[in-house]
């Protein structure tokens, strides 16, 4: 059997990287590939979520082969991506996030600055999350964002079955887990991981009702996991790396 290696991938702004790693932390080969970017508007700047999975893939199989590896002696994958937001409608099809209203826009990119009157309204509230925050919401996190959809894009907030950090649409799209990971709730979605309850049902969305902020919970996703938990294997799409 050949020694188990493990796979890493970065997504950040214009591209997606992967290195093949050994237990020893020596990199064996590493890939990148372009991801596109639309900015219909100065504040605006949205992904293709599929775009970018196709880059990861792209991205891992050129990885693989400057490696030299087997695919099978690959025993682990992990995901870090920018503090962008996914959306998914409840089939898991893509769900539009632009006010271009194209579907295959759905995912706004950390960079947006679209919803800076939300993020204000986050800083207002002078909640205790914001103390792990630098005492103010930056239009970059997770929840302006949610809060801009839900006022802006009306259908959308309807039709969505889920929204992602980044980084957990990967590993969702890579393992069909719904599960969330406890570092992206904590740093990019003012979970608190060391309270409980870790989300502050007196905080999240401040402007919506309580029923939009039990959706919102929902559909952002209940079961935070730990830094070191495994997800569920499945068996790879015919797409993937």
């Amino acid at each position: 059997m050949s020694e188990p290696l493990v796979c890493a991938v970065d997504v950040g702004t214009g591209s997606a990287r992967a290195g093949v790693l050994d237990s020893t932390g020596r990199l064996l080969g590493r890939g990148e590939h372009p991801i596109l970017m639309n900015r219909p508007s100065a504040d605006h700047a949205e992904h293709d979520s599929e775009d970018i999975w196709s880059a990861v893939c792209a991205a891992v199989r050129a990885a693989l082969s400057v490696s030299g590896a087997a695919p099978e002696s690959i025993v682990g994958i992990g995901f870090d991506a920018t503090c962008s937001l996914v959306a998914r409608d409840t089939a898991g099809r893509q769900l539009t996030l632009s006010s271009t209203g194209e579907a295959r826009w759905d995912t706004i990119v950390w960079l947006d600055h679209r919803a800076i009157a939300e993020a204000d309204e986050c800083t207002a509230t002078g909640h205790a999350v914001l103390d792990h925050a630098g005492g103010v919401m930056s239009p970059e996190m997770q929840a302006p964002k949610l809060m801009w959809v839900k006022r802006h894009l009306p259908e959308s907030w309807q039709a969505a079955g889920h929204f992602f950090d980044l980084a957990d649409f990967l590993t969702y799209r890579a393992s069909g887990s719904l599960a969330r990971s406890q570092c992206t709730l904590a740093c990019k979605w003012t979970f608190l991981a060391h309270a409980e309850p870790g989300w502050q049902r007196d905080f999240s969305m401040p402007s919506a009702c309580p029923s939009c902020r039990r959706m919102a919970a929902c559909r952002i996703g209940r079961s935070p996991s730990e830094p070191t938990s495994v997800r569920s294997r499945r068996r790879r799409p015919a797409n993937s790396a």
